[in-house]
Order: structure tokens, then C-alpha cells, then sequence
């Protein structure tokens, strides 16, 4: 176990220099910034590791949450903090993968203003639709809009979000017009596509998961590369044809560029132990969410591929925050 490390001996290996004394680290709290409000999907995630993290590292693992912007406000902590160990936390698709290529932009680059860390949870997006429109199949859902260009409606948490994002890549994939309706949350959205306001909408698995095994909404395929251990039934969107269409939210770890190596190869290991544990795992299976704990090279050209994407879909779209 990681208790404490003696980071100027590990300095002193990489470096010519004479050996000097430096503090043990860590020493004292470390802060875990979630840029969302207490209660939310992230929040529960990070809290879940909590007590890992602190047993493994030694010192308390204080949550922080810093709501705003979409998860950007949190993250721009994260990115202008001293990188001294003390402060790392948690950044979603949304922040490190879409708003940078938004016309708002982002006050951070996510590839040199942050050091990568792991992934954390991937969340699936399903598409479903209404169990009254009677769509059995996304090949059924097709033909129909093919049939009525512009008459089927879909729902987003709002432009440039996740699910909206993901319609475009569905809407391109399959060569429909469809109509975007945006509304606020996912609560408002699951709400929309209960009543068939909206014939269809992505959103995150743990939202939709109640209403799909209640029969009220359809899932009609996954953007997951394999099928889902909650909705085994479901195709991917490969088996269905449209393998272009590749969206799952997401949320990773991060801590301010320029945090010293070892701080970051302890900071990884911790959080890898974390994810990697069998009750861990259990919890955030019960969350809907499918564990991370891949290395941080891996963690960091994926966001490098998240980043290219989600640009190019906002980009040939031509979309802007709301």
C-alpha cells in the first residue's frame, strides 16, 4: 500500500543533483475536486473511492465540489492549481472532450493544462424511444424517418451535450432528418420521451435504466463497443450497422500539469487500486457505470480521440452552446 512517499528520494533518483531533504508527501488532506453539485453521478462516484483513496494514500481524501459551466468551472480549478499533490479531481466527457471545441471554449487546454490520470467510469449512452411510437428496432426507427424526413422529433440535456452530440452521429450514420428539442436536465428529458414529445433521445444508462426495465421507454441500441450487462437484449450500434455511431459519457482524473511524476505515479496506482477493488466495482456497477482504471498514457490518448471526435461532430454541425 501507498502510505507515504518520500518524494525526494524519488526526485533524487531522476536527478544528478546532490540529495536534500525534502517533505514526506503526503503530509496532510487532499483535495478531490468534483465539478458538480453533491448528489450527481460524479459525486457519488468519487465518494465511492473515497475511502480507498484515504486509506491507501494515508491522509484524508476531501470531496470539493465546484458546480458550473457543465463540469468546466470544477475542472479550471483543477488546471490552475499548484501542482503539488494536493489538489486533483475528477473531469467528465463534457468538460475535457466537447466544450473545448465549442464556440465558448474553455478558459484550460485539456491536453497541455492538465495531467491525465486514469479513467475513471464510462457511462453508456442508449437510444430509446417511446414504448407508444411502437418501434421495435433501430432499423424500424429509421425507416420511419426516412419515410417523414423532419416529422420525427429527438431530445438533448442541451446543445452540445452528450446526447446531442450523439443524435448528430446517428442523424449522419443513418441519413435522417431529424428535429433537435432541447431541454435542461435529464429529468426533464426522460419526461419528454415518456410522453412522445421527443420520439427518441440518448442519455446516460443509470437515468433511462428504471424506464427501460419498466417498459415505458425502449432501448433500441448501445454506442458500447460490446453489449451491457443491464440490457443484455440491446444490440450495439456495430451489430445494428452504424458503428460510426461511438458515444458513451465518461468521466476521468486529473490533477494540474506539471505535478511532479511521482506524485502522479502514486496519485495513479491509488486510483487504480480503487477502481480495481471487487466491492468498488460492485457499487459503481449499481451506479450503472462500467469501471476505469487504465493507465495513464492510455487515459490520456483517449481523451486526445474524445477531443478529435466530439470536434469534428461540432464542427460539420455547425453547433453552438447554449
Amino acid at each position: 500500500m501507498i502510505r507515504r512517499l518520500a518524494l525526494g528520494a524519488l526526485l533524487g533518483a531522476l536527478t544528478v543533483l546532490p540529495a536534500v531533504a525534502q517533505p514526506a508527501w503526503p503530509d496532510r488532506p487532499i483535495r478531490l475536486v468534483v465539478p458538480f453539485g453533491a448528489g450527481g453521478p460524479s459525486d457519488i462516484v468519487a465518494r465511492i473511492l473515497v475511502p480507498k483513496l484515504s486509506a491507501t494514500l494515508g491522509q484524508p481524501v476531501i470531496v470539493d465540489n465546484r458546480a458550473g459551466a457543465g463540469g468546466v468551472t470544477g475542472v479550471d480549478v483543477i488546471a490552475r492549481s499548484n501542482p503539488d499533490g494536493y489538489v486533483f479531481g475528477m473531469g467528465s466527457a463534457g468538460a475535457l472532450a466537447i466544450s473545448p471545441g465549442l464556440d465558448r471554449g474553455t478558459p484550460y487546454n485539456p491536453l497541455t493544462d492538465l495531467a491525465p490520470l486514469t479513467l475513471g467510469v464510462l457511462v453508456p449512452e442508449p437510444l430509446v424511444v417511446p414504448v407508444a411510437t411502437g418501434f421495435q428496432t433501430i432499423q424500424e426507427l429509421i425507416a420511419a424517418a426516412k419515410a417523414r424526413p423532419g416529422a420525427l422529433n429527438f431530445g438533448s440535456t442541451g446543445s452540445g451535450s452528450m446526447p446531442h452530440l450523439a443524435a448528430e452521429q446517428l442523424r449522419a450514420a443513418a441519413g435522417i432528418d431529424i428535429v433537435h428539442i432541447s431541454y435542461r436536465s435529464g429529468g426533464a428529458l426522460s419526461t419528454a420521451i415518456l410522453t412522445n414529445e421527443v420520439q427518441m433521445g440518448f442519455a446516460d444508462l443509470p437515468v433511462l435504466l428504471g424506464h427501460i426495465r419498466g417498459g415505458t421507454m425502449r432501448a433500441l441500441a448501445v454506442g458500447t463497443a460490446e453489449r451491457l450487462s443491464w440490457i443484455p437484449d440491446v444490440p450495439t450500434m456495430r451489430e445494428v450497422g452504424l458503428p460510426a455511431v461511438d458515444a458513451s459519457n465518461w468521466h476521468g482524473f486529473v490533477a494540474p500539469a506539471r505535478t511532479p511524476e511521482p506524485i502522479l505515479v502514486a496519485l495513479h496506482a491509488a486510483l487504480a487500486g480503487a477502481l480495481n477493488d471487487p466491492q468498488v466495482r460492485r457499487q459503481l456497477d449499481g451506479q450503472g457505470a462500467i469501471p476505469g482504471g487504465n493507465s495513464r498514457a492510455e487515459f490520456g490518448a483517449f481523451m486526445r480521440r474524445e477531443l478529435e471526435k466530439w470536434g469534428e461532430v461540432i464542427r460539420a454541425n455547425n453547433i453552438r452552446a447554449e
